[in-house]
């Protein structure tokens, strides 16, 4: 195959991608991050987690009652925004604390990818409990096999979303304690 083919086809989104995107996460998510091109651009890791947001958004509606447009807006925001999120603070705090090097394009596939899988089956009641865990699994993987981390800066980056996601949490708890 010569590198324009491969170029043309590397920034191309289809639903064939998708499938191959796909079966390489839940079959091997080692090697598929491996195997990602140097530059992978938007457009794929893209189109992968706007297609799984759709299914997310859409399985959701079939619990959901009420104002479901409204609610659709919400879900597709969530999906695809906390991806952009999670993908820019991770991007900071590689660059900035670890001073590694890499496009914020290759990171954010990582978080595309491990998002989008697990978003297949997070619609389900309490599946959160094992899609999180699972998600951010996957992210650490994609770190080390497709950002060229150690395990040591990946697991470092992934502690600090645990204590975000602690005090988060934590917020409105202490907060309904203090005006009781």
């Amino acid at each position: 195959m010569t590198e324009s083919i491969e170029t043309a086809s590397r920034d191309k989104f289809s639903l064939g991608f998708y499938v191959h995107a796909l079966t390489g996460m839940l079959g091997s998510p080692s090697r598929f991050f491996k195997e990602l091109p140097g530059e992978i651009g938007y457009r794929q890791p893209f189109g992968f987690l706007l297609m799984s947001s759709l299914f997310l958004t859409g399985a959701s509606l079939t619990l959901i009652r009420e104002r479901p447009f409204l609610m659709a807006g919400i879900l597709m925001a969530n999906a695809i925004g906390m991806t952009f999120i999670t993908a820019g603070i991770s991007f900071v705090v590689v660059t900035m604390s670890m001073g590694k090097r890499m496009t914020f394009s290759r990171l954010f596939a990582v978080y595309a990818f491990s998002s989008g899988v697990t978003m297949l089956a997070s619609w389900i009641p309490l599946f959160v409990w094992i899609t999180e865990p699972w998600k951010w699994i996957l992210v650490a993987i994609g770190m080390v096999k497709g950002c060229g981390l150690n395990r040591k800066q990946a697991i470092i980056i992934l502690s600090m979303f645990i204590v975000i996601l602690f005090f988060s949490l934590l917020g409105p708890v202490s907060l309904s304690l203090i005006i009781s």
